[in-house]
């Protein structure tokens, strides 16, 4: 139960949220363009939250709500759903840093084209004089021409990094983020407590970094001077992406290795976690209560590893190791039908996840690693199998292995009784158990909900027009002089120098000496 002090700040929070003279009701465009549930609903609850408190919200995404909400208008983009197989397959095989980044960057520019063609964005916001906001929301990964909507309204913007940070987005704030500790989200892994780990992350950095400046800023550029030109005069791109006013990001000192933030960027992970779970469908309660003592394992790939992405040899280790456990599983999978399910499998399309792990008879949770999976099994306490397929998510794995809260597994070449094993394994060590539980305590342990958090900081920045002092300057220095590549250039020069110095003096000395000792030896020569 929260105690009396902590409902009586929540309550002053949200009253000063609420005055009417404190805050009047602001625009806002949310542009959420990534074709993605785990990043539409980590911000839905968000967006909800504002519009509760009167601001006018305006959405762009590729979803349509399942209910209208009051305040939020929806502007439909079906078409960023084009091509999403062809991404969850790139993601999913690896074909090396170049190739991986060029996909991931050429698959950005053509979702911002499709936001910034689409005929309702180009008819309700892009109309000159048809439409006016006063705050810019947007998801972050490489979207740096849609960033100029900023600049376009003269309002603020908000980041919301639903996968955490990576070194894109620490640039956007000016974050510290150095690569001798802190990994950014890619196809691979790299052990950082090695030095063969470290040069890899490097080389891998130093790809994703050059590739971006040298082929991509420029491809942003272009499409920000074509649907902008007025604007592009005056301001460069490269100004309007250093100027976020706050970066939303979904993590937490709990949820991954603990790091240094700029004073605008705000840890808010789990902000679409429901603080009160709600009571489970009859027939979902009726399978849990079923399983006895020896309790339940929910299943889950998210969203995006569907039927066709799982080769016939891995099912069938899933459903033979399945049926070999006293356990009752719960898999959320989009093909109900599958040949042979074992009688202690229920198979279902969706499950209200949150309220799954929240049951108590709810034992282990086996999961693809996506974010929000994670946060909201670490909010609920539980143990996790980790199964990565791509991107973020072996790192968020690898933490939950590093903590002790859960073991990992490669899925494509995993032995039935690798999987089982380590599946008992995680049902029976209880230092698993422990982990998960004492983690969701520190997590919990806030003073502030993260949405509440959430909706706080956005209120600041609504209140204090931007609250640019927040903005640390380091954003603003190009490469050399944030490294201070230019100093110790100097540095290096007047080494340089001296060097010479000595070394010239040095030949000069060894040839005088030289030439010493040979006028002796012709003057002794002469003598005799």
């Amino acid at each position: 139960m929260p105690s009396l002090k902590m409902l009586g700040l929540r309550s002053f929070v949200l009253l000063v949220a609420l005055l009417p003279g404190f805050l009047e009701g602001a625009r806002i465009l949310a542009l959420l363009p990534i074709p993605s549930h785990s990043h539409y609903y980590h911000a839905l609850p968000y967006l909800k939250s504002l519009a509760s408190l009167g601001h006018e919200i305006t959405s762009v995404s590729p979803f349509l709500p399942k209910e209208s909400v009051n305040n939020i208008h929806n502007i439909y983009v079906p078409e960023l759903f084009d091509n999403i197989e062809e991404l969850i397959q790139s993601l999913s095989t690896g074909k090396g840093t170049w190739k991986d980044n060029e996909y991931i960057y050429d698959y950005n520019l053509d979702l911002v084209k499709k936001v910034l063609n689409n005929d309702g964005v180009r008819r309700e916001i892009l109309k000159p004089g048809k439409a006016q906001f006063d705050l810019i929301v947007s998801d972050l990964w490489r979207f740096d021409a849609l960033y100029c909507l900023a600049a376009y309204f003269d309002a603020p913007i908000i980041g919301i990094a639903s996968y955490g940070t990576d070194w894109k987005i620490d640039e956007l704030v000016g974050n510290v983020s150095p690569i001798s500790y802190l990994q950014s989200p890619s196809a691979y892994w790299h052990d950082l407590q090695t030095y063969g780990g470290r040069l890899a992350h490097f080389v891998d950095r130093s790809i994703s970094w050059i590739q971006w400046r040298w082929c991509y800023e420029e491809k942003h550029q272009a499409l920000y001077r074509k649907y902008f030109p007025k604007i592009a005069d005056e301001r460069p791109l490269s100004e309007i992406t250093k100027n976020f006013a706050l970066i939303l990001v979904n993590q937490h000192f709990t949820l991954a290795p603990p790091r240094p933030y700029a004073p605008n960027v705000i840890e808010v992970g789990g902000m679409h976690i429901n603080q009160e779970p709600k009571t489970l469908p009859k027939d979902i309660e009726d399978f849990i209560q079923g399983a006895g003592e020896d309790g339940v394992i929910y299943f889950s790939l998210g969203s995006n590893v569907r039927t066709k992405n799982l080769a016939e040899d891995r099912k069938k280790i899933l459903i033979e190791t399945f049926a070999s456990l006293p356990q009752r599983i719960l898999w959320k999978f989009e093909d109900e039908d599958v040949p042979e399910k074992p009688s202690n499998v229920l198979i279902s399309k969706w499950f209200p996840q949150q309220d799954v792990l929240a049951h108590p008879k709810v034992k282990l949770f086996i999961t693809h690693g996506g974010l929000q999976s994670t946060v909201e099994c670490i909010h609920h306490g539980k143990p996790m199998l980790g199964l990565p397929f791509f991107y973020d998510q072996f790192r968020n794995m690898e933490h939950i292995k590093l903590q002790g809260q859960g073991l990992v597994l490669n899925y494509k070449d995993m032995t039935s009784d690798e999987f089982k094993d380590t599946i008992v394994r995680l049902l029976t060590e209880k230092s698993f158990d422990a982990t998960a539980r004492a983690t969701a305590a520190r997590y919990r342990d806030q003073p502030m909900s993260p949405l509440e958090t959430a909706v706080w900081w956005t209120q600041y920045v609504l209140r204090h027009k931007g609250a640019k002092y927040m903005r640390v300057a380091g954003r603003e220095l190009d490469f050399f002089t944030y490294h201070s590549l230019d100093v110790l250039g100097t540095f290096l020069l007047g080494l340089l120098v001296v060097f010479s110095i000595v070394f010239f003096c040095l030949i000069k000395f060894l040839n005088i000496v030289l030439r010493g000792i040979k006028n002796k030896k012709v003057q002794k020569q002469k003598a005799n």
